[in-house]
């Protein structure tokens, strides 16, 4: 098989609204380098979007999903519960961020778990609204859609958004947003257009994934859960990208010594398996009355497994560790690269999330046209790199924690010779 033919059967049977990053098809993975259908080997700095922080393949979360798929595969834990989806809720109760009494809903997306995190707030509450930020991204269904702060692609064209959601700016230091900026926004929501009696809860990403890898400052963290305890609004963590070791904390919520009332995870939290989950303080997440919360797949068994795996790697292989040792190397290089790159204009992010981001030297500009040309000089190359944020023009590099010296070494050299290649061109 070649790529190009299956890339027009692709055409021919999907639906263009499925956005596609490369016409590159996978055959097979091992930790951090993937081979396509024509033998090709890449380096993947994508993680499937931080999905397999432990690696593709890892060999201890395909043996406990090996050892799953021999007992059974699905019973719908509503109908027929398995001990192990208890032990996983035990799990994250005591290291989800926070010191009171949690409890866990599994579900299958990140979006699902961030929609039954707002079903949670306002069931507790008795209140609808909920204020979210620009840039961050939160789900493609209709309620994560409207959280969401980027109308290209995720809401363009889709009608009207859910009613009583809200968003104000988050802090972006490149672009002259502070934190000040933020709470102001708020304080502006509260006097022009909301009662804050009316607000369910206040939704965030500790560092926000597709609207360019911003980092919410430790002042504006505090700042929120000062404002969510003085009008009873629910705090909800959106860790979806940010979890399981990526930060070099479990969560980043850690990095502010702030604990979140609830708390969304997918993405790391099952090695490529889909697994979500909603973690947050017990009293909320006894709200809801039985069968309010849950969904057939919900906490299917294989991802159960593969988590307990994932979280047993995290700590065997101290990966928190390694993804702040794995950061600073990356952000040294990029550093160097700055020296002879007038483009860059910041690195950032906490451990392993870093993003690199790009502006006309001239003109100051968001360049999206000269990020394009780095991912694709690199692509070609054998990198696998992603772009994101509100102007397209910062790359976010969200390689496999467990990626092996001798391969993250060539993707730095990789990198390197690709940006000035994109520079000539």
């Amino acid at each position: 098989m070649q790529n190009a033919e299956v890339a027009r059967r692709r055409d021919e049977a999907i639906s263009r609204g499925v956005g596609m990053m490369t016409q590159i098809y996978a055959d097979r993975a091992k930790n951090a380098e993937i081979w396509d259908i024509e033998g090709n080997r890449y380096i993947d700095f994508a993680a499937g979007i931080a999905v397999v922080n432990t690696g593709h393949c890892h060999p201890k979360v395909m043996a406990a999903v090996t050892e799953q798929m021999s007992r059974f595969t699905h019973t719908c834990h509503q109908v027929l519960p398995y001990e192990n989806y208890i032990r996983l809720a035990e799990r994250l109760n005591a290291a989800v961020p926070g010191d009171f009494q949690k409890k866990t809903i599994f579900v299958t997306t990140g979006a699902e778990a961030c929609e039954n995190a707002i079903k949670i707030a306002r069931i507790a509450t008795g209140r609808n609204a909920v204020i979210a930020f620009g840039g961050g991204f939160h789900g493609r269904t209709f309620m994560g859609m409207s959280l969401t702060g980027k109308v290209e692609p995720y809401k363009k064209g889709f009608g009207a958004m859910m009613p009583d959601v809200f968003h104000v700016p988050f802090p972006m230091g490149p672009h002259g947003i502070s934190t000040e900026d933020s709470m102001k926004g708020i304080e502006k929501l509260f006097k022009a257009d909301l009662d804050p009696a009316r607000v369910a809860a206040i939704i965030f990403e500790p560092v926000q994934g597709e609207g360019g890898f911003y980092e919410a400052p430790t002042d504006l963290v505090r700042a929120i859960r000062a404002l969510c305890d003085k009008h009873g609004i629910v705090m909800i963590a959106d860790e979806v990208q940010t979890g399981f070791a990526r930060t070099g904390n479990l969560f980043a919520m850690q990095m502010h010594g702030v604990a979140a009332d609830l708390t969304t995870m997918a993405k790391g939290l099952a090695g490529g398996l889909p697994l979500a989950a909603v973690t947050g303080r017990a009293e909320l997440m006894d709200a809801a009355n039985p069968g309010g919360l849950g969904g057939t797949y919900a906490g299917n068994p294989l991802g159960i497994a593969a988590s307990h795996a994932v979280l047993d790697v995290i700590e065997e292989e101290q990966l928190c560790a390694r993804a702040n040792e794995l950061g600073s190397r990356l952000k040294q290089r990029l550093e160097s690269i700055r020296s002879t790159t007038p483009e860059i204009i910041d690195i950032r992010g906490p451990g392993f999330m870093v993003a690199v981001e790009f502006a006309n030297p001239s003109s100051k500009e968001p360049d999206a046209g000269f990020t394009g040309r780095v991912r694709m000089e690199a692509l070609k190359r054998g990198l696998i790199l992603l772009t994101c944020g509100v102007y397209g023009n910062v790359i976010r590099f969200l390689a496999p924690i467990t990626i092996p010296d001798a391969h993250f070494a060539e993707a730095m050299d990789i990198l390197e010779e690709s940006v000035a290649a994109a520079r000539q061109g």
